[in-house]
This record gives structure tokens, sequence and C-alpha cells, in this order.
């Protein structure tokens, strides 16, 4: 077995077993990954992730990439855990719930709406910012493919759930880092359950 130092590519390899995607196939996703140490320059890290975005979407379907990275969310416990539980015990209603979602800005960045069409959006950013940075890899200098962020979404999906009390299954609607900060994050979710 291959050894990670650093844990986002551990993580990311870890997400692959669980999800029982062919060992090769796993290799070739996570090529060079063993020589990318906590200590590499952040610059670097991002161009590594970037590489690897790739190769997940020409070698895995989309929503196999979806659930793999959904699955490297991090941040699903303590006080954002907490903030979700409350929201769903304190609120009966959806929309009561939706409203004290969208006040918790620790666990669900800038806003969370209830769509026209029944969605959920969530958004890091304001609209209109002239530039946004990925919090996650703020050193990126190209375009990252989506499937990155559906780590991002997988942490806002996990206390989403929580605390609406409902299924979901989230889109990425834009990115950072695959807008090259032209856009904010942002995030829809269809209650299926």
């Amino acid at each position: 077995m291959v050894y990670y130092e650093y844990g986002r590519i551990a993580r990311l390899a870890r997400s692959m077993a669980q999800a029982g995607i062919d060992e090769a196939v796993c290799a070739e996703i996570l090529r060079g990954g063993e020589s990318i140490r906590s200590s590499t320059p952040a610059a670097k890290k991002a161009e590594w992730i970037r590489g690897a975005m790739e190769r997940m979407d020409e070698l895995l379907e989309p929503e196999t990439c979806r659930g793999v990275r959904e699955a490297c969310a991090c941040c699903l416990g303590g006080k954002r855990l907490e903030c979700s539980r409350a929201i769903a015990r304190n609120h009966p209603t959806l929309e009561e719930r939706i409203e004290a979602a969208n006040e918790t800005r620790f666990v669900f960045g800038h806003s969370v709406t209830m769509q026209e069409d029944g969605r959920v959006l969530v958004r890091f950013a304001p609209e209109g910012l002239p530039a946004y940075r990925c919090v996650c890899l703020p050193q990126a200098r190209e375009p990252i493919s989506e499937t990155y962020c559906y780590c991002c979404g997988g942490h806002v999906k996990h206390h989403l759930q929580i605390a609406l009390g409902t299924k979901l299954r989230c889109t990425v609607r834009s990115s950072a880092l695959a807008s090259s900060g032209k856009e904010g994050c942002t995030f829809l979710f269809d209650i299926v359950g």
C-alpha cells in the first residue's frame, strides 16, 4: 500500500478505496501523490490536485466522482454538528430550518435560501465580488475541475441534511477554483427524501 503524507491525498485514496474503485484506476488518479508532502509548497499541491481531478474526470463516471469527493468532506463534527442538530431540534418546519441555517454562517457560509424550483441554494460569498479565492486551495494558479469542490459540497450536504431533516443531492453551481476566482462557490441541493 502506498503512503500519502499529505492529508488531502490520503483522504482521496481512502475514499476511492471505500468506493471500491479498481486499484489500477486509483493508482493512475493518485500518480505522483506519494511525492507531495505536508511541506510541499501550496502551489505545487494545488497543481497536483488539478491533475488528479483531470484524471478522475477522465477515468470515472461523474456520479462516482461526486460520491468519492463528497466522502472526502471534513469538519463534519464539533460545533458545526451541534449547530446543525440545534436547527433541526429548535425549528419545526422546513422554512424555519432554512431561515435558521441562513443565519448560521459558521456552518453554511454566506447564505442558505430556498429557490423557486424547490431547491436549496448555499452561497459561500455574496454575488458580485470582483474576485474570490478558494479557502481550500488559495494558491491554485490554473482552473481546477469542479469535481474537487464536491468535497465542500459534501461538508455542506452533511450538515444541511441534519439541519433540514431530509436527504439531499448536491450539485456544484459555481466554483472559485473552476472559474479562477471569477465566481464564488455555490451549491444547489435537491430535496430527495
